[in-house]
């Protein structure tokens, strides 16, 4: 599984960024896509998850009421629209798939594909 994330880019606080991560390379879908992201001297943390076709979520708290997960087309492209951005958002952002239930969907170490990251910066 291939897994392409773009989107990020320089706002400033309070704006609004969407990013997308594109998957191919298998002909059935993931059953989870995630989001995590790792800001600069910072472990990766855990952001957003999504399972299958959006029966099932789950946010950070950080950024819980801000964030939105969604999977449109079920399998191919999973879109993270940020709002209300502030400067703990400032990282870089990764997609991740893998198969599986949805337990332990915020754990970086269940997912099996990543893609390569995207850069958010927000400035105040």
């Amino acid at each position: 599984v291939q897994l392409q994330a773009s989107g990020g880019g320089l706002v400033q606080a309070g704006g609004s960024l969407r990013l997308s991560c594109a998957t191919s390379g298998r002909s059935f879908s993931t059953d989870m896509l995630g989001w995590f992201r790792q800001a600069p001297g910072k472990d990766r943390e855990f952001v957003a998850a999504i399972y299958r076709s959006g029966r099932l979520t789950s946010y950070a708290d950080s950024v819980k009421g801000r964030f939105t997960i969604s999977r449109p087309n079920a399998e191919i492209t999973v879109h993270l629209q940020m709002n209300n951005l502030n400067g703990d958002d400032t990282a870089v952002y990764y997609c991740a798939a893998r198969d599986g239930s949805f337990q332990r969907a915020r754990d970086p170490h269940e997912y099996a594909y990543w893609g390569q990251g995207t850069l958010v910066t927000v400035s105040s």
